[in-house]
């Protein structure tokens, strides 16, 4: 993974174990329930991520972004449909919601690195 995900992920993955630690019930229970909003419903995972990418892009939430990008790209949503994600966050959220866009592309290239470097390990290819 690249530097900037991999940094991310531990830095998300250390703050969330600190959080947790403490017994907080309500930071508990808000943690649970943004996990099942994500869960298949009427909705799939995949929208709902899609949902959610939109969602962080137009309250401008950079690490939200990162994370709604890494789930969406998990769920298969492909690089036509991160733009049409990205076309109806600007219209929602107007210009200011270009320099997330900005760096939604960034970790766009980066997931695309990512895969290409799997495949090609995958198939012997160098």
């Amino acid at each position: 993974m690249g530097e900037r995900l991999d940094a991310f992920h531990r830095f998300r993955t250390e703050m969330n174990e600190k959080i947790l630690a403490h017994d907080n019930l309500v930071v508990r229970r808000f943690f649970n329930l943004d996990g099942q909003a994500y869960k298949p419903g009427a909705l799939s995972s995949k929208v709902k991520e899609m949902l959610g990418l939109v969602a962080s892009l137009v309250l401008r939430c950079d690490d939200c972004v990162t994370y709604h990008m890494i789930q969406c790209h998990k769920e298969g949503v492909t690089r036509d449909e991160f733009f049409e994600i990205f076309g109806v966050a600007l219209i929602v959220g107007g210009s200011i919601t270009i320099p997330h866009v900005r760096r939604a592309v960034a970790v766009l290239e980066e997931l695309e690195a990512e895969s290409a470097t799997d495949e090609n390990a995958g198939t012997g290819a160098r």
